[in-house]
């Protein structure tokens, strides 16, 4: 080997061989991964580090990151040191690498930050190296996880039907659309957890379905696919520069997917009235079908034409009315205050 290779070279901080110096403190790695991501897809700065370790400690002899780390030619110790063995195996310039448990070593890392702060220990360089890291939405799996664990060993949760949690899905909607009126950002976050739970629950219900059964992941690739091809302009080669062209897309690509015999069908009729009658009126619109109302009088008709006129307007009545409908209640309850 050439003298004046990197590999003959010491680092700064380590001694050249035959002269160790125990007084050079070395470097402590805590090596952190996401069971989220699959065992041994690591970054290459994880790998390096790895590889040029003097030591590799893990305390978790089940710990899924060690048979590709052996495969990948590492020696990895099962032990779990104290703060002072740990700092004393690093003198002379180790660099002792601890792949980290799920929990993060909170022990070992206090026991460090202990002597530290005592000022009488020469303390190593302390890293820490996540080796993986969460990809947005990876909390999601956890979900999926701890769903399927309370599907299997719950009473309650384990006899659960499409039909029996339909009432759940209907008052976790109007929950969420509460939350988003009265622009609470922590009711929010929590009424969208709880409408996600429903999407979730249903799903691993459907997976015990004999007949015709269907995952969480079936759900996801199909909402995945159906805006891939309702979203042209942004796929493919279509364009749109306004919301107005992004709905004549989702439109046509909708009415083509659908084949639909009438502009009526796949609108719910079980919503509440004022939506329904948007609705209508917004299919019928988009349509361009000259459609006067029905000629009958009556509080219904009255009502069915004030929601079509909101529809052409812009505004949704079924949320004009729920706002002045808080109104009403805020003016009740300061008339009960009053009193």
């Amino acid at each position: 080997m050439n003298a004046n290779s990197p590999e003959a070279t010491p680092r700064p901080d380590q001694a050249a061989p035959g002269t160790a110096d125990t007084a050079v403190p070395g470097r402590i790695v805590l090596l952190t991964t996401s069971h989220r991501v699959a065992p041994g897809l690591l970054s290459w700065p994880a790998w390096q580090v790895l590889h040029a370790a003097d030591q590799v400690l893990c305390s978790d002899g089940a710990h899924p990151q060690l048979p590709y780390l052996r495969e990948a030619g590492i020696a990895v110790d099962e032990a779990s040191p104290t703060a002072q063995e740990l700092v004393d195996a690093c003198a002379g310039g180790r660099t002792v690498v601890v792949v980290a448990t799920g929990e993060g070593e909170p022990a070992l890392t206090d026991g460090l930050a202990r002597l530290a702060g005592t000022g009488r220990v020469a303390m190593p360089e302390l890293e820490l190296l996540p080796a993986s890291y969460d990809l947005p939405g990876a909390r999601l799996l956890d979900l999926v996880q701890v769903m399927d664990r309370i599907r299997a060993e719950c009473p309650w949760s384990s006899q659960q039907t499409h039909k029996g949690l339909a009432k759940y899905g209907i008052e976790e909607a109007y929950e969420l659309v509460e939350a988003i009126e009265e622009g609470d950002r922590d009711e929010l976050r929590e009424e969208l957890g709880d409408v996600l739970l429903q999407v979730v629950f249903h799903a691993r219900i459907a997976e015990d379905d004999l007949e015709s059964p269907f995952s969480v992941d079936d759900v996801a690739a199909g909402i995945v696919a159906k805006l891939i091809h309702r979203h042209p302009h942004v796929f493919g080669d279509e364009t749109a520069t306004t919301p107005e062209e992004v709905k004549a897309h989702w439109l046509r690509t909708k009415a083509v997917e659908k084949q639909r015999s009438s502009i009526t069908e796949g609108i719910p009729l079980g919503q509440p009235g004022l939506a329904l009658a948007a609705k209508l009126a917004s299919r019928v619109r988009a349509a361009h079908l000259d459609l006067p109302l029905p000629p009958v009088e009556g509080i219904g008709y009255e009502l069915l034409a004030l929601a079509v006129r909101a529809e052409s307007e812009g505004v949704d009545p079924e949320a004009a009315l729920r706002a002045a409908a808080r109104a009403y209640r805020d003016a009740i309850r300061e008339a009960e205050g009053r009193e």
